[in-house]
């Protein structure tokens, strides 16, 4: 019988626990999400200096990639952007991405990361690179960071900017165009 009291009293701290940080339903199951995702993905390897809202956005973009989920990246896209345009990259970067990103991932954060922020995935498994950019979008009231989703064109999502280095950290995450 001892086992109720105890219960209880889990129940009551994570609940006090959730009045005292401001933790909605929502927050709790994002957090969850989160957590299931990131236990069920190969771990992202980071070079440079990401923020947290970044390095974020970031891995659900690998994860999205590697998981065939055309909806749910391109719910990662742009708001401000056209939903058929952001759809069709998210297709274009699953079909030609798909492999690479279920393995061993680089991304490389160049320069300062607080407002955007230019990445390049480093997809090991399949030698491929891929350059996103993650910026500042609101969403249902909130600050929150997006990927811009604009490459309808095959051609144009595979395409490998000449700036971009071979290997991760050859640049020191600083950009030189």
């Amino acid at each position: 019988m001892r086992a109720r009291p105890a219960l209880r009293g889990a129940l009551v701290a994570a609940l006090a626990l959730g009045v005292l940080t401001g933790c909605s339903a929502d927050d709790g199951a994002a957090e969850a999400e989160y957590a299931g995702d990131y236990s069920s993905h190969p771990p992202l390897s980071v070079v440079g200096y990401p923020s947290t809202g970044t390095l974020g956005i970031t891995q659900q973009v690998v994860w999205r990639i590697a998981d065939g989920q055309v909806g749910e990246l391109a719910d990662l896209g742009d708001p401000g952007k056209d939903r058929g345009t952001t759809q069709k990259t998210a297709e274009n970067w699953i079909a030609a991405f798909r492999k690479g990103a279920g393995g061993k991932v680089t991304a490389e954060f160049y320069d300062e990361g607080s407002y955007r922020q230019t990445v390049v995935l480093y997809l090991h498994g399949t030698g491929q690179i891929k350059e996103i950019y993650i910026l500042p979008a609101h969403v249902d009231g909130k600050g929150v960071f997006r990927v811009s989703m604009d490459e309808p064109d095959p051609g144009r999502a595979t395409a490998v900017a000449p700036w971009v280095p071979k290997k991760p950290g050859e640049l020191g995450s600083t950009m030189i165009r």
